[in-house]
């Protein structure tokens, strides 16, 4: 086989391809590659905004003093904005010694703002609730260097934006860990293409040195980390210029091969740290269960069953007995080993000024605990003293809070579920063609995909996933997109058309150059969307946040004057003693009721309520084709009251299509066809595209009912274009136009009344029509519209039932504008608008107080998107759009923009909901807990039965938005029986 990947028309190369929209895998272009500069000479620009630049000799001075520091590449000084530009190379200068030159020579630097901000993901240990994350990103925004930091507390993540002149990724882990957590870091900004290597024949640190300096002179190599002992190395790279097989193999030209290089693939981190974090959970929970479950039986069964309970009662020494013996010995290991984790996180909380449920938990347990063993030395020391110890309920209140850990984190696992089965949708393996000099296949190999490079040739098989995005070179399959498109309906592909990365190949074998590898490939996009959309806490979060800076200490507050409550009351002899349990006291029973408060109180629900929520609901909504961009686009969709809409390529296909064709003489349809096609043959116009399709078929059905096969056309002689009216030329001996009523004036053709009659009617509609000429005589004409969406008219009918209005702004004109919004039942038409003008329509409808969302594909809607309260682009269209919208419609499909708004709105309940659940636990438990209902029914609270309640609220919370998950899409069918829409919900 000779596959010829030299042809221009294939070649994929170069960054240009990479900006194509996010779901569009570009056309082809081909480009040269430059020579690599130098790793020393690579340049940052940084700007400064600086004062007392009064004259010409001012930005003389700046530019001099600037320009004898080594590094200092250029200097651009503006004198009317007081800013200044310095190109600088990092190795040499940095922006602190650029920016203390400046304020020696005179000039105050007010401020100043670096073009290339580093960004590093890190997994955080230890957070409980949202006060842990809240005093987390206050640590980190108060660290040098730092200018951005979101921390994420059911994702468990932080992103981190900072200067890479000030500090790092090691820094901001140090940072973390004195906050009391621990962090790991996942990613950092240069980490997009990065591979991972096992070593063999490397024994010591010169060999590492030796291999290191090698790759670091290696081309496109950007840096290189080395593990000796565990023998690996770890390379990011540039994929313009190499790739990890060019890597591996640069490995083993060192030292004429006396090393060996591998692809190790690491475990995935986030499975491994949720799978160690669920062990963990359950290893302490057991460990607690080892000690607190004897430890309940010898405290409540039994002293209850003879002769067990006349042994536990006897007497060591004075009033120590053998039964708080060990009910003492089995409390300790339980409060101070498996225990610690909460005077740990209680002490980190304090020093940072805040207060979370370590605090609550620590204050509690300590309280029963520490009283407990007054008891026992009370004991010791007196023969005639009688108090009730609560060793057990120190215990118990630990064990039912670590189940509860534990469960919760089984629950929170599942809300990631979605992202999961995205990722797996990429396949682990490919089969690689190598190709010699000519473009022969010489072999085939099966790699890793995570071997792949740019512009490599891979062959899928029938029932094989594509491995990357690319282009087919060669064969002809059905591929089976809906993982990106929703149809279920596999599409055709043949040499020239594009793939994406996880879809299914279903009959053919195809040969696919890889044009987007590694993150590049439009599934990683997808799942790097969704990942920072579940980083993102939605605005409603705040509430959480604000109640929890005044929760902990107002509890701490209601339970000791819960204690004092019952105490005072007691000792004073208010309430009946009948009242007090038997072997309790005054002073043990307020405390029994003051420990409960503390523990039922408890604000961890209260945290996850929303970020489980958004979790759940953006991984959701990009399984079902729906890219949310974070909460707080989440949280704005469900306020929408007007949509506005762009008309081409978003109500309307964007592709024209021939609705009619009408012949005005004697010529017969099949001369017709023949007579245009040749014409149109040689035009690249979209109108004369469409018509060539059409007219083709037309003339294969006269062929095929005729069931004769002769489809010769001749070609059309003297081919000229006319711009803005058509194309004229000679098929055989006559002569032929195509065009417009103009081109037929400029011709001298006589359009009758018949054929005026026809234009008319048809611009009615917003149709084009074309006229065809044959000698001086019109033969016929055809209409072309870009034809309306079919779910359009629906979804406008969908979305007015929900009670928003819908708005077309186009740039076309008055006539078609108003046709297509009569078609799809929008009763306001704004036409003839230029991007900036979309833009004030939406602000306009803003100052009216409406939350505006807008749907657009092209580059003129991205103002309008941005102005809008919500933007949502449609996959297909441009980078552009798709990078200022708020929402990205993969499918290109209008009814997802119902979905969007119907899922939004759905998970704004939910997490109303959640709050109910949380707040609800706390408003019924805390006054339960307090002793509200004793003195009425003799009900009170045990704090080990408190602390199983806050564990189920807080598993109750993560339940409910796991609860989303079964979200079905809101959808729109049409009842062909009848000829009318119907509107139908599932939820």
């Amino acid at each position: 086989m000779n596959i010829n990947v030299g042809d221009n028309k294939m070649e994929l190369n170069g960054r240009d391809d990479l900006k194509r929209p996010l779901l569009e895998p570009s056309d082809s272009v081909c480009v040269t590659i430059p020579e690599p500069v130098d790793k020393l000479e690579k340049k940052r620009t940084v700007m400064f905004k600086i004062g007392n630049i009064k004259c010409a000799s001012c930005v003389t001075s700046i530019e001099s003093v600037l320009g004898e520091i080594n590094g200092v590449e250029s200097v651009s000084v503006s004198p009317i904005h007081g800013h200044v530009a310095i190109e600088y190379v990092p190795k040499l200068v940095n922006p602190k010694l650029i920016k203390e030159t400046i304020e020696d020579a005179g000039f105050p630097v007010k401020e100043f703002s670096e073009q290339q901000i580093a960004v590093c993901r890190l997994r955080i240990k230890g957070m409980a609730c949202t006060s842990c994350s809240e005093s987390l990103e206050r640590a980190l925004k108060f660290l040098d260097g730092v200018k951005k930091a979101v921390v994420g507390l059911a994702l468990e993540e932080a992103k981190v934006h900072f200067d890479p002149n000030i500090t790092d990724s090691d820094r901001i882990i140090e940072a973390i860990e004195d906050a009391g957590f621990g962090a790991d870091l996942i990613s950092s900004g240069n980490e997009a293409n990065k591979v991972h290597l096992k070593l063999e024949g490397v024994s010591s640190v010169e060999d590492m040195n030796t291999i290191k300096s090698y790759l670091e002179s290696a081309i496109g190599v950007n840096h290189v980390e080395m593990d000796l002992e565990e023998k690996r190395a770890t390379v990011n790279y540039d994929p313009d210029f190499t790739g990890p097989r060019s890597i591996i193999e640069a490995v083993q030209e060192v030292a004429h091969g006396s090393y060996k290089a591998s692809l190790y693939i690491p475990p995935r981190q986030r499975e491994t740290e949720q799978h160690h974090e669920i062990n963990n959970n359950r290893n302490q929970f057991l460990l607690s269960c080892l000690f607190s479950v004897p430890l309940f039986i010898f405290s409540m069964v039994l002293p209850m069953l003879p002769p067990f309970g006349d042994w536990l009662e006897y007497k060591i020494y004075n009033m120590f007995t053998v039964g708080l013996l060990l009910r003492w010995v089995l409390c300790t290991p339980v409060q101070f080993i498996v225990g610690r984790r909460f005077y740990k996180g209680s002490y980190h909380a304090l020093r940072l000024k805040s207060a979370n449920m370590d605090v609550l938990v620590a204050m509690g347990t300590n309280a029963a605990y520490f009283y407990s063993v007054y008891v026992a030395i009370k004991s010791l020391s007196s023969d005639t003293f009688k108090g009730q110890d609560f060793f057990e309920t120190s215990a118990m209140l630990i064990s039912f809070i670590l189940l509860g850990k534990y469960l919760e984190v089984l629950a929170k696992g599942k809300t990631s579920d979605a992202l999961a089965k995205l990722t797996d949708l990429a396949p682990d393996s490919a089969c690689l063609l190598i190709l010699d000099d000519d473009g022969n296949v010489v072999s085939e190999v099966a790699i890793s995909t995570q071997l792949i490079q740019r512009n490599d040739i891979i062959k899928i098989i029938p029932g094989e996933k594509v491995p990357v995005d690319g282009i087919v070179i060669d064969g002809q399959s059905y591929v089976n997109e809906s993982m990106i498109t929703g149809e279920a309906q596999p599409i055709a592909k043949k040499p020239g058309d594009k793939v994406i990365g996880g879809t299914m190949n279903e009959n053919g074998c195809l040969l696919v150059k890889a044009t987007h590898v590694g993150s590049e490939t439009a599934l990683s996009q997808i799942v790097q969307l969704v990942e920072a959309a579940q980083l993102a806490s939605a605005p409603i979060q705040k509430i959480a946040d604000r109640i929890s800076r005044f929760f902990v200490p107002a509890i701490v507050l209601t339970a000791f004057i819960t204690w004092l409550g019952w105490l005072i009351p007691g000792v004073i002899g208010i309430y009946p003693k009948h009242w007090i349990p038997k072997g309790m006291d005054k002073f043990e029973l307020a405390l029994q009721f003051g420990i409960s408060v503390l523990v039922v109180a408890c604000p961890c629900a209260l945290g996850l309520a929303t970020p489980t929520a958004v979790m759940v609901a953006t991984g959701k909504g990009a399984s079902l084709g729906v890219l949310i961009k974070g909460g707080n686009a989440l949280e704005k969709a469900h306020k929408v009251k007007a949509i506005v809409f762009d008309k081409t390529g978003t109500l309307t296909v964007g592709k024209p299509e021939v609705v009619n064709v009408m012949l005005f003489s004697s010529v017969s349809m099949e001369d017709f066809c023949d007579v245009a096609i040749a014409a149109e043959a040689n035009s690249q116009h979209p109108i004369a595209k469409a018509f060539l399709e059409h007219a083709r078929k037309l003339r294969q059905k006269i062929e095929s009912n005729r069931q004769s096969n002769n489809q010769h056309v001749t070609e059309a002689k003297d081919f000229e274009v006319h711009p803005g009216t058509g194309v004229s030329g000679k098929v055989g001996d006559k002569m032929v136009l195509v065009g417009n009523k103009r081109l037929m004036q400029t011709y001298n053709v006589t359009v009758g009344p018949e054929i005026e009659g026809y234009i008319s009617e048809h611009e009615q509609q917003a149709r084009t029509c074309v006229l065809v000429s044959i000698d001086g005589k019109i033969a016929g004409a055809f209409a072309v519209t870009d034809p309306v969406k079919p779910e359009a008219k629906n979804v406008i009918l969908y979305l007015h039932s929900m009670g928003i209005s819908s708005i077309m702004v186009t740039g076309d004109n008055w006539a078609t504008a108003t046709a297509i919004a009569k078609e799809v039942g929008i009763e306001k038409v704004i036409a003839e608008m230029d991007p900036i003008g979309k833009a004030d329509r939406i602000k306009d409808l803003q100052m009216r107080g409406l939350t505006v969302a807008m749907v657009g594909d092209g580059i003129n809607d991205s103002p309008a998107l941005v102005a809008a309260d919500v933007g949502m682009a449609i996959g297909a269209g441009t980078d552009v759009a798709i990078e200022a919208a708020d929402i990205v419609l993969i499918k290109s499909n209008l009814e997802d923009v119902v979905t969007a708004i119907d899922l939004s709105r759905k998970t704004i309940s939910r997490i109303w909901l959640n709050y109910v659940w949380a707040l609800g636990y706390n408003i019924l438990g805390v006054p339960v807990a307090a002793g509200i209902l004793y003195p009425f029914t003799g009900v009170r609270l045990p704090p080990w039965l408190a602390g199983a309640c806050m564990a189920a609220s807080s598993l109750s919370v993560v339940c409910s938005s796991l609860l989303l998950q079964s979200y079905r899409k809101s959808w729109v069918f049409q009842d062909t029986k009848r000829g009318h829409s119907h509107c139908s919900k599932s939820t």
